[in-house]
């Protein structure tokens, strides 16, 4: 009698390992022409790319040269920046995540080795794009530089033509750029035409050209008028309003227009003498102003939002701050009484809008500490702890918001 049952399982077996064989192969052969199907699609792999996080889009550049044209390629990086997000901002030139919990990959930790052997600061922050200078001696001698911390990418920005007598006398420098109305930076410049006097004249830098041109929008104005925290939004440059007559300057025009305040504001005269608003700046296409909703409050803030045809102001929240000072008694000046302005001690450095209406969070400072607070459930949280760095007070001229863009130039 022949034993034929080690044959049999010998058999079954060898069909069961031919079988896993085959399945496997079957499999490789599916994830391969996924991979291939997903690889020549430009549409779908686009789709897949723009929901990666920036610094994986910048490694991935390397992959091939067609990744690298696609990534690249000015639709995609639209298309990307359109989506991107505000991580963090630069206090000085140190970098500060807004979300301590979950942070990303910060672009730089410290602008302080890039550039310039007299140290750069940061004058000013427009959509991904930083605006630099030398940090020590005088305007006559000072060099700008255009930074992109995603990218790593600068640009060394032509001195003003006119030789030090010129530069002597600039009173603002300020950056135009967005990803669709200003593809090709711009870099506006104020001068006063002799010095002490009421006459201002206008100088705009285009990365386009490379060249500096004047502007034949010359304008008079106090000759002590701050033209400070220059803010790009809607196609201009808006000053915060601190004159009785605030301006923006419309680029593609060169015209000067009037910038109205919110009525509660310009029944009371406005801003004069040096005053200024609590906060003004631009998130996600929206501008945005601060001030204190009354006299006798003033933890209570009202956030206005500016209409695209400058029609006007409108109110866009209303924050309650009451909370803060049982959290952080180091905010209150006690030796001050309650319904002085001063007993309060805080700054609002940024209005972050979030990608739904009620992420939307400032950025309040108070004695050694950064505090984002929500404006709609009114959770707040510290992020930074400024006694780490900074042995003095930050002003709002040293903070700086940053946004992640793959703009090249």
């Amino acid at each position: 009698m022949v034993n034929t049952r080690a044959k049999i399982k010998k058999t079954n077996n060898t069909n069961k390992i031919c079988f896993s064989q085959a399945s496997t192969e079957n499999s490789n052969h599916q994830s391969t022409q996924s991979g291939d199907l997903i690889g020549s699609n430009d549409d779908l792999l686009t789709e897949i790319l723009l929901r990666l996080p920036v610094t994986s889009i910048l490694r991935f550049k390397s992959v091939s040269k067609h990744w690298q044209w696609l990534l690249s390629h000015k639709p995609f990086t639209l298309l990307y920046d359109n989506l991107s997000k505000s991580p963090g901002l630069f206090v000085r030139n140190i970098y500060i995540p807004f979300n301590i919990e979950n942070q990303s990959t910060p672009p730089v930790r410290s602008l302080d080795f890039y550039f310039d052997l007299c140290g750069i600061r940061i004058v000013q922050s427009c959509n991904g794009l930083l605006l630099c200078c030398s940090d020590r001696g005088s305007e006559r001698s000072r060099k700008y530089y255009v930074f992109n911390p995603t990218t790593k990418q600068f640009a060394i920005i032509p001195s003003v033509p006119g030789g030090q007598n010129v530069r002597k006398t600039i009173r603002f420098m300020g950056l135009a750029f967005h990803q669709t109305d200003c593809l090709h930076y711009k870099v506006v410049c104020i001068r006063s035409v002799e010095r002490y006097r009421e006459l201002f004249q206008i100088h705009i830098y285009s990365s386009y050209t490379g060249k500096w041109k004047i502007s034949s929008e010359s304008f008079s104005a106090d000759y002590f008028t701050p033209f400070w925290y220059g803010v790009y939004w809607n196609g201009a440059i808006h000053w915060a309003p601190s004159c009785r007559n605030p301006l923006y300057f419309k680029i593609e025009d060169e015209q000067l227009q009037t910038l109205p305040l919110p009525a509660k504001l310009a029944s009371s005269e406005g801003y004069y003498d040096g005053a200024m608003p609590m906060y003004f700046g631009e998130s996600r296409g929206h501008m945005h102003l601060v001030d204190t909703a009354n006299g006798e409050n003033h933890l209570h803030l009202i956030v206005y939002e500016m209409m695209s045809d400058y029609s006007g102001w409108f109110v866009k929240f209303q924050v309650e701050l009451d909370d803060l000072p049982g959290a952080f008694p180091e905010m209150i000046n006690s030796y001050l009484h309650p319904s002085s302005p001063y007993y309060y001690q805080f700054n609002v450095i940024d209005v972050v809008r979030g990608e739904n209406e009620e992420d939307t969070f400032m950025v309040v400072r108070i004695p050694g500490k950064l505090i984002r607070y929500n404006v709609h459930d009114k959770s707040f949280k510290q992020i930074f702890n400024l006694t780490t760095y900074f042995s003095f007070p930050e002003s709002h001229s040293n903070v700086h918001r940053y946004t992640e863009t793959l703009t090249s130039f």
